[in-house]
């Protein structure tokens, strides 16, 4: 599929959400860690699926780390990669939404992990 900014993404995404398995609700949906995440992000790259969705408030950032950790070894312009943002991520009053303070902080913080 491609829109008009001429990115050609798969039908398919792989979600995250079960990647680093912090706290009692994602703890519950599963805790793939790094060596785990590996295997399926090579599963997905040889089934032809390149896109991996993410958020900085699954497993309170970890999902990001391990994705970051199992694709490391794969050339970045090979991956397509989305997160999300807008769920309460930390405290105080610009930690949620999508502010424009808000999204720019989680950028660069998922851009870390």
């Amino acid at each position: 599929m491609e829109y008009g900014s001429g990115l050609k993404v798969p039908v398919l995404s792989f979600g995250t959400a079960t990647f680093g398995g912090e706290g009692d609700f994602f703890k519950a949906w599963g805790n793939t860690q790094v060596d785990e995440a590996k295997k399926l992000v090579n599963i997905c790259m040889d089934a032809g699926v390149n896109f991996f969705d993410t958020a900085d408030m699954y497993s309170d950032g970890k999902s990001e780390e391990v994705l970051g950790k199992a694709i490391e070894d794969i050339s970045r312009n090979k991956l397509i990669l989305s997160t999300k943002s807008t769920f309460t991520f930390g405290d105080g009053p610009n930690n949620q939404g999508s502010s424009r303070i808000h999204i720019l902080k989680q950028i660069e913080g998922s851009l870390k992990r």
